[in-house]
């Protein structure tokens, strides 16, 4: 099984690399909203790997700021860049609204959470 596993490494190995290489060329030759996006995007999964304390509660709350956070900084990525006035709207809403629940969610770990 060792070997199994060793020889499927090696083997791919080059295809990983030339993924690799890929992507580092893709995210220099991509647009500055998709460059925008995947940062974005990147930061706010980063973010979510919180330390869970096994309280649902907590860890919901904990977890929901960076991902509303994430949202909003989305939706200022579509500002700069986007032009449809629909999706302008819907992103302006998405503010307001995730501005709005992460200071709920901050209320609720700032009079819950046990200190540290």
């Amino acid at each position: 099984m060792t070997r199994l596993l060793l020889l499927a490494l090696v083997l791919s190995t080059p295809a990983l690399a030339q993924h690799a290489g890929h992507a580092t060329a893709s995210a220099r030759t991509d647009a500055p909203a998709t460059r925008e996006f995947r940062a974005a995007n990147d930061r706010m999964h980063r973010d979510m790997a919180i330390r869970y304390t096994g309280n649902p509660d907590l860890d919901f709350a904990a977890s929901m700021i960076p991902h509303h956070q994430g949202a909003i900084e989305m939706a200022r990525v579509q500002l700069r860049y986007g032009t449809d006035p629909e999706m302008r709207r819907i992103a302006e809403e998405i503010i307001r609204a995730q501005e709005a629940e992460i200071a709920e969610l901050r209320a609720f770990l700032a009079r819950t959470a046990p200190p540290r």
